[in-house]
């Protein structure tokens, strides 16, 4: 080899060296930022749309038509005695709107207590329904009025620590500024739900006047309240509908539900969540455990 050709020889193998350190220096620096943007989106995938992975929530309980989102889903529900499970009537329907369900029956649905994972739900932790009752005035003018349902269990539940009621509230209790709540909604990529998740979001009174007037969403009434989203964005989400936002009582510091979930699709589209007011219930609940006792 000449020397000329030596010279070159020898640029190109101190050229190839360095693109193939700049390449690697490159190849490090993606994978920094992969790691950091996997550590974050594993921080969000954490945080309803969000939501942490919970704790053990005694009283929450799964309320099953099917694992297909379009025969129904599964949402949320709330032990409220060893008899009665308390959830949002669309849940019972596989077609939800108010003109979907005039003239049908809800579905008797499946459901499930004392288990934190979708695969728990079996033969060990179903508990049979033995009826429905829908609230007498359920989508009476628009397709969330009245969103409640009562389930009747056919044997009482043993309580344990896994499997516990919440109570109710009192008449004309205050809500407290945030609440508590859990569900098995889809997650952030809108994926079906198989943890349940947890998150603490704060109540707001500014809701009525951002869904007023659409057809698509609540009139938020008195017998309604709202949460936004939560301190990370996080927020509920298509099969929240049904569980309860708990709330502690400011003298005894004991849990109790303060409302039901009916409008979940806040997700990251909508900023508010919209609960049947639960003191505002309270008559019908005690009514028909009551009346059916």
């Amino acid at each position: 080899m000449n020397t000329y050709n030596k010279m070159w020889f020898s640029l190109a193998v101190l050229f190839t060296a360095w693109a193939c350190l700049a390449d690697v220096a490159h190849t490090e620096g993606r994978m920094k930022r992969s790691v950091s943007s996997d550590r974050s989106s594993s921080i969000r995938s954490k945080r309803l749309v969000g939501g942490s992975l919970a704790p053990r929530v005694p009283w929450q309980a799964m309320v099953y038509l099917s694992d297909s989102f379009m025969d129904g889903g599964y949402a949320g529900g709330a032990l409220i005695s060893d008899r009665w499970v308390l959830t949002a009537g669309r849940n019972l329907f596989v077609r939800k709107t108010r003109q979907d369900t005039h003239g049908t029956s809800p579905i008797i649905p499946k459901v499930y207590l004392g288990i934190l994972e979708k695969s728990e739900a079996g033969p060990l932790t179903e508990v049979a329904v033995e009826k429905v009752v829908l609230h007498p005035a359920f989508q009476n003018h628009s397709d969330w009025d009245n969103d409640l349902a009562l389930l009747k269990l056919k044997e009482p539940v043993v309580m344990s620590d896994k499997v516990t009621s919440i109570s109710l509230p009192k008449e004309n209790q205050q809500l407290a500024q945030v609440g508590s709540i859990a569900g098995w909604g889809w997650g952030i990529y809108l994926t079906l739900a198989t943890s349940l998740k947890h998150a603490v979001l704060p109540v707001v009174s500014s809701c009525k006047s951002e869904y007023q007037g659409d057809s698509l969403k609540p009139d938020v009434d008195d017998n309604m309240f709202c949460t936004g989203p939560g301190q990370y964005s996080e927020n509920v989400c298509f099969g929240d509908s049904g569980s309860a936002l708990t709330m502690s009582d400011p003298d005894t510091q004991d849990k109790y539900a303060a409302g039901i979930l009916s409008y979940d699709k806040a997700c990251s589209r909508d900023r508010y969540g919209v609960y049947m007011k639960i003191s505002s219930y309270l008559p019908w609940i005690q009514s028909v455990i009551k009346g059916d006792d």
